[in-house]
């Protein structure tokens, strides 16, 4: 006898983490990092990215649609709401992020700073 909820069924669960929504890579090249991530579906007025102390924050937010004459009886392609991912990213020049989006993809660019530029040298007395 089978149970009544397949294991399988989890795989179609829409509550998942917004990790696991917003698939991304974060890599450094020379003197920069670059975030891309996968943005399938949305605009770029539905993207909001925002840089506080080193954390880079994307926002994504898609308000559903109406459609009267569908009548869906299964739906999972689309997500609607608000989902956000923060990451730390340390030595960075926050006045140089650029982003742009082009195909579903967002790609932020972050020059980094010389780490020396931070330290300083304390004279023991």
């Amino acid at each position: 006898m089978l149970p009544g909820r397949m294991f399988f069924d989890d795989m179609f669960d829409l509550s998942t983490s917004d990790d696991a929504r917003m698939k991304c890579d974060i890599y450094e090249e020379g003197n920069q990092v670059f975030i891309e991530m996968d943005a399938p579906g949305y605009q770029k007025s539905d993207i909001k990215v925002e840089c506080n102390k080193g954390n880079i924050t994307i926002k994504l937010e898609k308000e559903e649609k109406k459609e009267e004459k569908k009548k869906y009886l299964h739906k999972e392609r689309r997500f609607y709401g608000k989902i956000e991912r923060t990451f730390h990213i340390e030595d960075i020049d926050e006045d140089s992020i650029k982003a742009q989006f082009k195909d579903g993809i967002l790609v932020i660019t972050i020059n980094k700073i010389d780490e020396n530029k931070n330290k300083k040298l304390i004279t023991i007395d």
